[in-house]
């Protein structure tokens, strides 16, 4: 299982050469998925006997991180869906993209995506789980913004990552509190446990683990950022924003429900936000012309149906759910692999300058056609399967049936109307003339769109193996008990089947008038001017405003401010603790000052407060040296010789290297008034002050140190070096001082590099010099100067 999940990880990297086969590219690229398809369903048989496959590897034993997955009915049916549809998707997008010269790059990115979604659905550890959910938001933020030339695109994707990313950091809070709760990182065992519902922090668990579900879920008011990610190419957006990513929030509501579920909590939010979303994003899907802005609004009201099932929290609910997510993921998949077709063919999307495609298109006609009656909840398509149970649930509430029946029915209605403008416009009637010339397409185009639509009618026909096979698993890992389900197409003549029939009939009136319905809405709607989209875009805006006022207050270059800064905020909060919080009676130790000491010290202080009024750069540097050689002979005092000798050898180095660069430069410069050089004393002497009233109390304390024995039993054992201090630096703490020597090297580039620099007007003069000299001759003098400008 961990090759399954990683598979796609290792083969993005031969992406880029993979995709320099040829047109084959994604009949190559999909055999990934498909072998990961025909992976998951050699498990059928276990899954159907209610088996749960788990494998478990170590990764971060400090922490409790175990590289755990865990193959439930849930698990199963979402990596099936990820892994078969992408096949599809992989397919899909050789075609498309046969002219796209970063073609391997797309392969590169989607595979990643694939991996990481496979890995959030498998994972069995909160911390697999959140990190594999990070990444299929970074994997997203590199496909929608894919086209990078195009601002949109830019935008869009960054727009995703940010709404995406700060879910993300409120799941990360809420899946680490609920670890701490339930005393377990481990997913099934939390379940085992029977949840956190009693505990004091199942509040704050709940509310950031369902921000984390429903930023990524695109509920409202965070949903604005799915219309906007339209602007990717459209194998991402039937792959991303209608069968996979988008439904990783509703999987992790699923697969949190018997831990979180059962709360009056659960049932009033999950509820209230997923019905208030079914019905924006029906409203605002009728509203638009462009086919994938219509698609991904209808995509939003779909997500908001499914975590309105879930909040209900019953086991026709999951049912429900189940069915609904399985149809959705088909249909809608399959439409939006047919806005990119009639996009590619076309060159336009806006359903208002398309018609007569039929004609010219007749197998995507089929997939288009199949698609959206499944869409429409028509018989015998799964999707009106899905309806049904819909409507099936919500009249058997008790005391709100009328009112979420109610909403059901005006967003189905809404939501058939939308299928009959996908499929009417584009295809039926007259052929209109386009950007571009329509003609046929090729198979590695319509074959994805007419297997997914063809899975809804097959679904549909074969709802009895369905649903022991796919659903029935699925549900009993939501509710962790076993469950049968059963279903048909045909239950008699009933209230749900009249419910759908007038669905139908209402979608097909909201179509006809869709004008004043355009009409209506215009005038009622102010999401354009007061919406959460203007509120993101408002709130980045302050941010940046924040930023670019901290930088131009705190990071504005002055070194001098920065020391200031930072010494003034050391001195106020360490030196308010001291002072409040310590007693300095008997507290601070003797002092044994020997008569050597006493006078090394008074020298060093001589030295310092030379170089402080020093006139000269040479007397400052031999002042500076002094300090330093003091220094070396308090090592020696001590006990220190290798210290002493180090010290020697670098003050000696330090000081010849300063007096040959130095005397290049000017005489000092009074750069400060007195005012300023006082206040910067005062600073310094406190500073002064308080380090050396830290470092006497420390002396004070006395505590066994547990490094010294280990280093003097280690030294010649594990390291081969007598000399303790040389075996810490280059063996014990190799890496830091590798570390120290890479940033002295790159520091040593950049001056070096900062030396060589030579502006423009400097090139002229040395170019003409050259020239006056008669190194170059005119001619090459007017092709430098080309280049000099």
């Amino acid at each position: 299982m961990l090759i399954a999940v990683l598979s796609g990880f290792g083969f993005s990297l031969a992406a880029i050469w993979i995709a320099r086969i040829g047109r084959l590219r994604g009949w190559l690229f999909a055999l990934l998925p498909l072998i990961l398809t025909l992976y998951f369903l050699s498990f059928t048989p276990a899954i159907i006997a209610g088996e749960v496959i788990t494998a478990s590897y170590t990764w971060v034993p400090s922490l409790d991180v175990q590289l755990a997955f865990n193959l439930d009915g849930l698990s199963w049916l979402f990596a099936l869906l990820v892994s078969s549809i992408g096949t599809f998707i992989f397919i899909y997008a050789g075609a498309y993209m046969a002219d796209e010269p970063l073609v391997g790059r797309f392969y590169a990115y989607i595979l990643i995506f694939m991996a990481s979604m496979l890995g959030l659905v498998l994972a069995d550890n909160l911390i697999t789980l959140f990190i594999f959910w990070e990444l299929t938001s970074f994997s997203s933020y590199l496909l929608i913004g894919f086209n990078h030339k195009d601002d949109a695109a830019r935008k869009a994707a960054l727009q995703a990552l940010l709404i995406t990313s700060g879910g993300g950091l409120a799941l990360m809070a809420g899946l680490i509190l609920l670890g701490l709760a339930g005393n377990s990182f481990e997913i099934s065992t939390l379940v085992a446990g029977g949840g956190v519902a009693e505990h004091p922090l199942y509040v704050p668990i709940l509310l950031l683990i369902l921000t984390g579900a429903f930023t990524k879920s695109a509920q409202v008011p965070f949903h604005f950022w799915l219309p906007g990610a339209m602007t990717a190419p459209s194998p991402v957006s039937a792959y991303l924003h209608s069968a996979t990513m988008v439904k990783a929030g509703i999987y992790l509501l699923a697969r949190l429900t018997p831990v979180l579920g059962g709360t009056d909590l659960w049932h009033l939010l999950l509820p209230a936000v997923g019905g208030l979303t079914m019905l924006v994003g029906a409203y605002l899907s009728l509203r638009q012309v462009d086919l994938k802005r219509i698609l991904a609004y209808s995509t939003i009201s779909s997500l908001g149906s499914l975590v309105f099932l879930l909040g209900l929290d019953t086991p026709l609910a999951a049912q429900a759910a189940i069915v609904y997510l399985v149809a959705h993921s088909m249909y809608k998949g399959a439409l939006f692999l047919i806005a990119g077709i009639i996009e590619h063919e076309t060159g336009t999307r806006d359903v208002t300058a398309l018609g007569g495609l039929a004609r010219i298109m007749p197998a995507v006609t089929l997939a288009a056609g199949f698609a959206s009656l499944s869409m429409a909840g028509i018989p015998p398509f799964f999707g009106f399967v899905s309806k049904e149970l819909l409507y099936e649930t919500t009249l058997g509430l008790q005391d709100t049936a009328v009112l979420f029946t109610t909403l059901a029915v005006i967003v189905n209605m809404i939501m058939v109307a939308a299928a009959v403008l996908v499929f009417v416009r584009p295809f039926t009637g007259a052929i209109v003339e386009t950007p571009q010339t329509p003609h046929a397409v090729p198979l590695g185009l319509w074959l994805g769109p007419l297997a997914l639509g063809t899975g809804g009618l097959a679904a549909g026909l074969l709802l009895s193996q369905v649903g022991s096979t796919f659903i029935a698993p699925a549900v009993s890992a939501i509710l962790a008990e076993p469950i049968e389900v059963n279903l048909a197409l045909w239950h008699g003549i009933n209230p749900m089947l009249i419910l759908s029939i007038v669905t139908v009939l209402g979608g097909l009136v909201v179509y006809r008038y869709r004008h004043v319905y355009e009409r209506i809405s215009s005038r009622l709607d102010t999401s354009e001017r007061w919406g959460p989209a203007q509120w993101y875009e408002r709130g980045l805006d302050a941010v940046l405003m924040l930023g670019q006022l901290q930088t131009r207050i705190l990071q504005h270059g002055y070194l001098r401010v920065y020391l200031l800064t930072i010494n003034l905020v050391v001195i106020s909060l360490v030196g308010i603790t001291l002072v409040t919080r310590y007693d300095f009676a008997g507290q601070l130790p003797s002092t044994d000052l020997h008569f050597h000491e006493a006078v090394t010290a008074v020298i060093i202080a001589v030295a310092m407060i030379y170089v402080l009024f020093a006139r000269s750069r040479l007397a400052a540097v031999v002042a500076l040296g002094v300090v330093g050689y003091g220094i070396a002979l308090i090592f020696v005092f001590f006990g220190a010789p290798d210290l002493a000798m180090t010290q020697f050898a670098i003050e000696t180095l330090t000081v010849i290297l300063m007096v040959l660069i130095l005397y290049r430069l000017p005489s000092f410069a009074n750069f400060s008034s007195r005012g300023q050089r006082t206040r910067d004393a005062v600073v310094a002497l406190s500073v002064g002050a308080l380090i050396t009233t830290l470092v006497l109390i420390s002396t004070t304390i006395v505590q066994p140190s547990l490094l010294t024995p280990f280093f003097a039993e280690n030294s010649v054992t594990e390291a081969q070096g007598r000399n303790i201090v040389n075996v810490i630096i280059v063996d014990f703490r190799g890496l830091d001082t590798m570390g120290e020597i890479t940033v002295l090297s790159i520091a040593a580039l950049g001056v070096y590099t900062l030396l060589r620099l030579r502006t423009p007007s400097q090139r002229k003069v040395d170019l003409t010099a050259a020239v006056e000299t008669g190194e170059i001759a005119e001619k090459g003098k007017s092709e430098e100067a080309e280049g000099v400008q």
